[in-house]
């Protein structure tokens, strides 16, 4: 799925609705992508804050930059396997006593050498592993961007299932306020008792702490999102009431296998062990012969021992074999090191896939869980607001008692709040399960934004 991933980045660097493959072309794109904001920026859109986090994000430059080496790395492993040539020259001011005669000149010595590798099984295996360093590096950087998007998200809903909490209890405020008022006016004209009066007052008392804190974890959650995105934040847009999320048409186990198929965590580990073992080819390699191919061509005045000679012109070709015979015990020490390191990256691997399969079984439940509680608590919300109406109008008539008003507008507002959490932990718990299965595709994201809606004036 990186393709998709990275077709997000064209998406919301240059506002691309791509969602498959992208071309070298967009190469272009990506790079504006970091230019989508001006420094200074108010977010207000979901892909507003998703183009600033992958323009701010240190942790998203640090795995482009591993990723860049890998490259690096590949292209040089490849490089010393091409021809190689290399040109050198000498000159020398000789004095030569032979005789108790002294003959002095001056010698030249320029030589022209072409080498290119033949057999190399510690070159060969080098390069391999170059090439699965490169995938796996490129695995991890898509492994940090899907993170870095559902990361976002969440903080982004996060801050909105604040707000409206924020503004709900500011309605439940305003509502015990009134019914303060109320029962403020038949004590003076002796119709209450001064207990219900205090009821009351506790009550406001209790809605004002939780308002201080509820307001706190707004702030806390503002910061977390302009500490994960480096933008400020403007008028949010909010989740759509009439929003049909569609429910998992699959099992968990379609869900695991997926994840099995195309999890960049998985298929990172899965190379990094591909790496591993191709590293104890490459440690064995130190016990098989090299074999070069030499060319060179050489022009010198200068002979053996540094005595004259007409000026030569020479020209080599040959073969240069090395075959090692003993190296102290080196070798099978770094066969033996490499092989506890390949059984290392094994195991790490097989913990990988444990644990991405218990991550994927958890979100898995938990969107099933939340889709059910949500539906649940709609209807709680539903039939709590209207006993809250019920009781406020049996208290006019002398029906029902002051403290029973109390408790229908606190189940009232409980009831609101949760309703409006469990659709946010809905959402989440949905991309988390796609970042887990490694499905988060463009589209997806998309799609989140499509919910949200402008905030009415």
């Amino acid at each position: 799925m990186k393709f998709a991933l990275r077709a997000a980045v064209v998406c919301f660097g240059v506002g691309l609705a791509v969602g498959g493959a992208v071309n070298a072309a967009d190469d272009a794109a990506i790079a504006s992508a970091s230019e989508a904001l001006p420094a200074g920026a108010i977010g207000v859109t979901l892909e507003d804050f998703f183009t600033a986090a992958m323009r701010n994000s240190p942790r998203l430059q640090i795995a482009e930059e591993s990723m860049k080496i890998g490259e690096s790395r590949r292209k040089a492993a490849s490089g010393r396997l091409l021809p190689q040539l290399n040109a050198s020259a000498n000159v020398s001011d000789n004095r030569q006593t032979r005789l108790n005669t002294l003959q002095t000149f001056d010698g030249n010595r320029y030589s022209l050498q072409l080498s290119q590798v033949l057999f190399n099984w510690q070159a060969f295996s080098q390069r391999k592993q170059a090439l699965i360093i490169e995938d796996q590096t490129e695995a991890e950087y898509y492994n940090t961007l899907s993170e870095l998007l559902t990361e976002v998200a969440e903080k982004y809903f996060d801050v909105l299932a604040a707000r409206d909490a924020v503004e709900s209890v500011a309605s439940e405020l305003e509502a015990i306020t009134n019914q303060l008022a109320q029962i403020q006016s038949m004590y003076d004209r002796q119709l209450a008792q001064i207990t219900d009066l205090y009821r009351a007052q506790a009550e406001l008392a209790n809605v004002e702490s939780r308002q201080l804190m509820l307001q706190s974890r707004l702030i806390f959650a503002e910061e977390a999102l302009r500490s994960a995105t480096g933008i400020d934040i403007g008028s949010l847009y909010q989740l759509n009431e009439t929003v049909d999320i569609p429910p998992l048409d699959q099992d968990v186990d379609y869900f695991v296998q997926q994840a099995r198929m195309n999890s960049h965590v998985i298929r990172a580990r899965e190379l990094a062990f591909d790496a591993a073992r191709e590293h104890v080819s490459e440690s064995r390699g130190a016990y098989m012969p090299r074999v070069s191919l030499i060319v060179q061509q050489q022009n010198t005045n200068v002979g053996y021992d540094n005595a004259p000679l007409d000026t030569t012109d020479s020209n080599y070709i040959g073969l240069d074999i090395t075959i090692p015979l003993f190296a102290g015990g080196s070798n099978r020490a770094s066969v033996a090191e490499a092989s506890s390191r390949s059984h290392i990256a094994a195991n790490e691997l097989q913990l990988t896939r444990l644990d991405v399969k218990e991550r994927v079984t958890s979100a898995y439940l938990q969107v099933e869980s939340t889709a059910r509680h949500t539906l649940a608590a709609r209807k709680v919300a539903e039939s709590t607001a209207l006993s809250a109406e019920a009781m406020q109008q049996g208290f006019e008539l002398g029906a029902v008692t002051s403290v029973e008003v109390l408790e229908a507008l606190r189940d009232q507002y409980d009831a609101e709040r949760d309703l409006q959490q469990s659709r946010y932990e809905h959402i989440k718990y949905l991309l988390h399960l796609k970042r887990d299965t490694g499905t988060l595709t463009a589209e997806d994201l998309l799609e989140v934004g499509s919910w949200l809606t402008p905030l009415a004036n």
